[in-house]
């Protein structure tokens, strides 16, 4: 009985070492959500959103290129970026929290960034509407901006409010979502 343990500790020993190595490996991609961790500061620590273009944006980091790196690689990335603010380089941890679905179905695919209640990938039958979207995502936080909502198509970028779209004022609600949407919901200001 205890060799067949020992067989079965040395099975599992080697699917797990196979799987660390092959997410070693991986290639980030856009879409998917990364769990960043900086030991010496858990502020910073929070999941991402890798966006269509392969950027990822942190609060002392600015925007940097994940799309194409491998987790080691946007690890030292973050790192040298965020070194300037300690006084020894940070400890710097990145995971993958999930990975873009990679489907054939008919649907459309936005991108929900900042404060939402739902950030990340959402899937969208086509012909949503942007207020459609909003509901679909579940609203704003408490912290949203809601009078500078940013709809990103391509290279065009569209400032929305919200409030206007739903007393009717505004028929940008009215908008049908596209494939690779990006909604960027800010942070209020101070005043604001």
């Amino acid at each position: 009985m205890t060799r067949l343990a020992t067989l079965m500790g040395s099975i599992l020993t080697l699917i797990f070492m196979s799987t660390v190595a092959v997410a070693q490996e991986y290639r980030v991609q856009p879409g998917d959500s990364l769990a960043v961790e900086v030991l010496e500061d858990p502020d910073l620590n929070r999941v991402v959103l890798v966006a269509p273009d392969g950027r990822i944006s942190l609060p002392g980091t600015g925007t940097i290129r994940a799309g194409g790196l491998t987790l080691r690689q946007i690890e030292a990335n973050l790192a040298a970026r965020l070194s300037a603010n300690f006084i020894n380089p940070p400890n710097v941890f990145v995971g993958l929290d999930g990975i873009a679905p990679d489907e054939d179905d008919p649907v459309v695919a936005i991108f929900v960034v900042g404060e939402a209640t739902t950030v990340g990938r959402i899937e969208l039958e086509p012909g949503t509407t942007l207020l459609q979207a909003f509901a679909q995502f579940g609203g704003f936080t408490n912290f949203a901006a809601t009078k500078r909502i940013q709809l990103r198509r391509g290279a065009e970028i569209f400032t929305l409010d919200y409030a206007k779209i739903v007393d009717g004022s505004s028929r940008n609600g009215q908008v049908r979502m596209h494939e690779g949407d990006v909604i960027i919901i800010p942070q209020r200001k101070l005043f604001e």
